[in-house]
């Protein structure tokens, strides 16, 4: 049975009886009793001949809040007045807000900020174009681009359905690494429209983050923006991805005492995320990695239907392993999944070889069960946040756009994603590793600064910035 979440939070306005003294008793046991978690307990009066509270609640889903309503309204000397679904609320509005960084008090302020003043910023960009990067949003700013064709574990829901995920992701940049993100859905699914508007678009932006387009498509777009723009280009389902996992995975062999060139790595996945894990995995060192899609494992020299999966064909499973996803777990020091959920039973994991690493990732049901995983595997993440060892991107985008955006890469390469997830890695200290405690929170304050700090010494090592601004400003050594 799932567990409740905040995701199903509500906020339950009650009318209660005043000479009722075991009413809050009766409400939270009904609550209770019913599944669901009570959060809160807010005594707003004691007017108008009853008391009122607000009664916080986590649920199931939308049918057991009904649920819960109802077991509440039914109590005698108890009202439900309104229900208020705290998700829902969270968006009204949007998340996001337009906020200016300069003072606009003052007749000065005016011509500072705009007209006249604003004519000889504008004319020395003019002359010295890479100025934009220091004198405009530029420096700071990325555009979240999506056609809103794979949108979570949602699919295909459109640009406007997908404009909630793209509003969240803006405000983890802003909280996470203080960059101003702006999400930008675009009614289209043709490639060459997608990429001209976005190249068309790119003045305005200091990267771009790819999220939620489907694959194949999405490969071909990220590759062609990447030879036709000279700033970072970053498929973040795919790159973001890959990132955690490898971190995750070098602190999971540092805990069994394996070495990356000697594991075998089973993998089931063979769409955008699990062509950017394995191109990863195989830049670290790892050599024996076999793929599987729905039909089973990837053989070399298959056929195969898209330039990711005849990629996987040519450059996995160097031993030719075939049969199903099944098979190939056999003798396998790791698996990881990103696929879809409830693909096998746990006992089958013992057919992996000892002190194996798990790596479930289907979200919100994983490929297999995490907790009976457990009994086969030294280590065991998932993608879920009620589970230890979360794979979450957040603990790679902020870091590798700041990090980006204070070095003005052009690019993001292979060599810097290899260093975020280092960097990453390197904040769970040897102290404290622990088979629940591989990666660490997304919240860790150490994590964002450590990640910048990578990308900007590979970009710095590998000369590869753009063109310095021509006046002095803040190298980004110190996150703003």
């Amino acid at each position: 049975m799932p567990m409740t979440s905040a995701s199903y939070a509500i906020t339950m306005r009650l009318y209660v009886q005043p000479d009722d003294q075991h009413a809050v008793g009766l409400i939270t046991t009904a609550i209770g009793d019913a599944g669901g978690t009570v959060t809160a307990v807010d005594w707003v009066s004691t007017k108008d001949r009853h008391v009122t509270l607000d009664l916080t609640v986590h649920a199931r889903g939308s049918d057991h809040a009904s649920l819960l309503r109802d077991e509440v309204d039914h109590l005698e000397g108890v009202e439900v007045h309104r229900v208020s679904d705290r998700t829902f609320l969270t968006h009204l509005r949007g998340k996001l807000r337009v906020e200016s960084r300069v003072p606009l008090k003052t007749r000065d302020d005016l011509s500072m900020a705009y007209t006249p003043g604003v004519a000889r910023v504008c004319l020395a960009l003019v002359d010295k174009p890479q100025d934009a990067r220091s004198l405009t949003i530029k420096g700071n700013t990325v555009a979240i681009v999506t056609d809103g064709t794979a949108v979570l574990g949602l699919g295909d829901i459109g640009p406007t359905a997908s404009l909630p995920v793209m509003e969240g992701k803006a405000a983890l940049f802003k909280e996470f690494a203080d960059i101003d993100a702006w999400p930008v859905a675009l009614d289209t699914t043709d490639v060459d429209e997608i990429v001209s508007i976005v190249k068309a678009m790119a003045p305005v932006y200091g990267g771009i983050n790819l999220e939620d387009i489907s694959a194949p498509r999405c490969f071909e777009i990220e590759e062609r923006l990447r030879d036709e723009l000279d700033i970072p280009v970053f498929h973040d389902d795919q790159h973001g991805t890959a990132i955690v996992v490898l971190a995750a995975l070098t602190n999971a062999l540092r805990l069994v005492g394996k070495d990356i060139a000697d594991i075998s790595v089973t993998m089931v996945g063979a769409g955008a995320a699990g062509v950017a894990i394995a191109k990863l995995l195989l830049a670290q060192g790892v050599v024996d990695l076999r793929v599987a899609d729905r039909h089973g494992l990837i053989a070399p020299g298959s056929e195969q239907p898209d330039s990711g999966k005849r990629w996987l064909a040519a450059s996995t499973n160097p031993n030719g392993v075939t049969g199903s996803l099944v098979d190939g777990l056999d003798g396998a020091d790791v698996f990881i999944g990103v696929s879809g959920p409830d693909l096998f039973d746990a006992a089958e994991l013992a057919r992996m070889a000892d002190d194996a690493i798990v790596f479930a990732l289907a979200n919100p049901q994983p490929e297999v069960d995490p907790l009976e995983a457990r009994a086969h595997a030294a280590v065991v993440a998932t993608g879920r946040s009620d589970y230890p060892n979360q794979i979450n991107n957040v603990l790679a985008f902020p870091g590798v756009f700041r990090g980006a955006l204070d070095a003005r890469a052009t690019a993001i390469t292979e060599e810097m994603k290899v260093a975020a997830a280092l960097a990453i890695a390197s904040v769970v200290k040897e102290d404290e590793l622990h088979p629940y405690h591989i990666i660490p929170s997304v919240f860790d304050s150490e994590v964002v600064p450590a990640v910048a700090a990578a990308i900007r010494d590979v970009v710095r090592r590998n000369e590869t910035a753009a063109p310095a601004p021509s006046i002095a400003v803040d190298d980004g050594d110190d996150l703003r």
